[in-house]
Parts: C-alpha cells; structure tokens; sequence
C-alpha cells in the first residue's frame, strides 16, 4: 500500500537548492529509503528533472557495495554528473555503510578519507543538491552536522503518526486508534495480515535489528544489562528516571551492580539509535532547567509494547508517548513543566509544592502548555489537570487532550479542550 507522507516531502522541497546537505535520519523501517525513491524522486520527475540528473545509490544494497569504498563512491558520482550547469540531485542511501580508509595518495598511516569527505567534496560542485540517509544519529547528527560546520540540514523522519496510519488503515477512528496505540506505526505493519503477525515482526525487529545494531556500534559487552535498562525505561514511560534510580533498581531487585555512568551510556546509546527521546524538566516559573529527572519517550509505541511482550499496556501511557511523538513530528521543542507552589496544609503552614505539566511545547517564539489526560470523569480529575495549568500565570496557550472528549471547546479558565481524535487528525488543532 502506498503512502503518501506529504509532511515530509514539503521539507525536502522547502529546502531545495539551500547549499547544505540534507541529511535524513531516523530509525531503521520507517520510511527513509521509500520517502526518498518512491515519493522525492517522483517529485523531481514530475517538475522536469530529467533521470539523468538524479543519481540515486542505495548503499545498503550489496550490488553497490564496491561504493563502501569513499574513494569509489566519489569518482562514480562524478562521472555522472554533467559539467553543463544543470542541476543534479545527489541520493546517497544509508551513507553510513562508506567505511573510513587510509587515504591513498598519503603515506601509510599519514591521513584516513572516509564519507564526510566525499560529501564535502561533492558540496562544492555548484550544480549539485545533495542529500544523505542515516540510521543512527551519533553517526549522521552529531558528528556529520559538525563536520559540515553549518552547511548540515537535518530532516529527522519518524515513523508513521496516527494521521498517516489512518489514511491507510480504512477503519473508523477508534479501530485505528486500537491497532496503532499497542503495534504503532512502522509502515511494514499496515500490510500485515493479523495481530500475530504484527506483534513477531516488532519483537524479532527490536531485537534482532534493533539492539543488535546498539550492541555492535557501541561495543557493548554486557548485552543483559542493555536489555534491562532498555524494559525499565519502557515500562517508566512518562515517569521521571535518572541513571541514579535506574542504578538503584539494578541494585535492590536484581543485586547487581550497574553504574550511574554505564546506563547512563545505554540510555545514549538507544538515543543515538532513535529508538528512545528524552524530554527534560523545566522550572516554568524560574525559567531553568532541572537536570534530574527526566522523562524517556518510545520512537514508537509498538516497539515499546513489543519489548514488553505487550504487557502494560496502559492506555494513559500510550496516550501520552503518542502525543510526545506528535508534537516532535509538528516541529515542537518539548520539555516536561514543573511549577513551584505555595499551600497551606493540614496544620495551617505554608508549604512549597510541585505542580507537573505533561508537556511544554516550544516553536520559536510561541509556547504551548499541553495537559495529556485519558479521561476526565470525575471532579477530582478534572481539578488535577487544571491546577497545574492555573499556576503557571503567563498568557500562553494552555490545551488538555482528553481521550474521549468531543468537540473542542474552551472552559471558563480559558483551557481549551481537545479530543484525542482531532489532536491527531486535525494538524492546526491547537493551533486556535
């Protein structure tokens, strides 16, 4: 089934002829390779390039495995590009897989070539656009952007959001919503013929693909410590974690020694890997970080529930991730708000309490204050929500996403209310 991801394509071409690579990332079997042949590519045609002047490589194919080389990969690009000032479009697919070499015309030893070299190369050539895809962003993020010194353009792809999901499941919304909240959106899923079938592909994926490529990046040696902390991280999601509690986990239920330090380099690792994202805690009203404390979110929540073995599945949670990857993929900045109270207690003290905002999503200027609440049946649930949003005392917008709310409405506070289904179908739905 075909996909269309318009989201996507709209930032390639938005950054068409910018001057600067662009360097596609994302977790591996979401979509990278296919936004790139199956609908960019398409694009470029259907605007008047001609085949010529798109030169696609897929690395990970062995038939091209002779590219690996850094030397190979840059004297075939160029033979294919005309010197006759037309625009060529340069796709080089999961670029990763080009290995560092001794340079060949230094001495042994002297100097090592390797892919950024080829890429900066290939940026000087004025008649050439050129984007790269990634797998992993300690790879690709940190250390190609900082080669490139600015002339780096990052667009991260996610796995499908619940919008796209839809488009292609042919269900009504709360059938949709059922399959994507426990198998996600990875887009091999929406073929798939049954649950069970769902359910081995995400389990053998994160296992065999997915940790394995951590475990093998990383050189990583104690492959079980790996697996615990990856299953406390995705039964804690939307809980505030720090290594040191982690650590101590490992300590008093498994009475094993596991060191701040080491998981605090697992939790890196699955970072760079974009299987997990972190939000941190804000001090809204002190305008400051809390460096203890933060909240991990799954890349996908089927790949969190299938290292459960579908166990917890808590539907609150679930709810709660998904928000976290949609507001990532609308472009938000997010943090987790934590506001500082005054109230007086039982024995008629002041006493300083803590108020959490499940996420405080940031878009250059504008800020968004956004509640995450399953359902709100009952006064004291209601009361919860709001408090928190009541006591931040600026003028931004402040929104609660219920789970089974109708239509959007704003209370007496000024609270907007949105419904889970047009937060997600509806993309300018908070935007009121």
């Amino acid at each position: 089934m075909f996909i269309q991801r318009p989201l996507y394509l709209k930032k390639l071409t938005d950054r068409m002829h910018n001057g600067m690579v662009k360097v596609i990332t994302g977790i591996r079997r979401c979509g990278k390779s296919f936004l790139l042949s199956d609908i960019f590519c398409p694009y470029l045609k259907s605007i008047g390039v001609d085949d010529r002047h798109i030169i696609m490589i897929a690395l990970d194919d062995d038939r091209n495995a002779m590219y690996w080389n850094p030397a190979a990969l840059s004297e075939y690009v160029r033979n294919l590009i005309a010197d006759d000032g037309t625009m060529h479009y340069v796709i080089l697919d999961e670029i990763q897989k080009v290995e560092e070499i001794e340079n060949p015309w230094l001495p042994k030893g002297a100097g090592k070539i390797g892919f950024t070299d080829v890429l900066l190369g290939l940026m000087k050539i004025k008649n050439v656009d050129l984007y790269v895809t990634g797998s992993n962003s300690k790879f690709l993020s940190s250390d190609v952007l900082t080669e490139f010194r600015g002339r780096g353009d990052e667009v991260r792809v996610f796995p499908l959001n619940f919008a796209e999901y839809f488009s292609a499941a042919g269900k009504n919304f709360r059938q949709a919503w059922r399959e994507y909240s426990v198998y996600g959106g990875l887009p091999a899923t929406v073929n798939m013929k049954n649950d069970a079938q769902k359910a081995e592909y995400l389990k053998n994926l994160f296992g065999s693909v997915y940790l394995r490529d951590v475990i093998e990046r990383n050189g990583i040696k104690n492959e079980s410590e790996l697996g615990d902390v990856t299953d406390i991280l995705a039964s804690s999601v939307g809980s505030p974690l720090n290594p040191a509690r982690i650590a101590n986990t490992f300590l008093s239920e498994k009475k094993t020694l596991c060191s701040n330090k080491t998981v605090s380099k697992y939790i890196d690792c699955l970072e760079a890997a974009f299987l997990i994202d972190k939000a941190q805690r804000y001090d809204v009203k002190g305008r400051r970080y809390i460096g203890s404390g933060m909240k991990y979110y799954f890349t996908d929540v089927g790949l969190r529930n299938a290292r459960l073995n579908f166990r917890q599945l808590e539907a609150s949670q679930l709810m709660e991730n998904v928000i976290y990857n949609e507001l990532l993929v609308r472009g938000y900045n997010i943090d987790v708000g934590m506001v500082e109270y005054r109230q007086m207690n039982n024995e008629k003290r002041q006493q300083w309490r803590q108020a959490e905002i499940d996420f405080v999503a940031n878009q250059g200027s504008s800020r968004i204050y956004i509640q995450s609440a399953y359902q709100m049946y009952t006064a004291e649930k209601c009361e919860q929500e709001r408090n928190s949003l009541r006591r931040v005392g600026d003028a931004f917008k402040k929104i609660i996403i219920v789970g089974d709310a109708d239509v959007p409405w704003t209370d007496e506070e000024g609270f907007r209310i949105i419904g889970l289904e047009d937060f997600l179908l509806d993309g300018d739905s908070i935007n009121f």
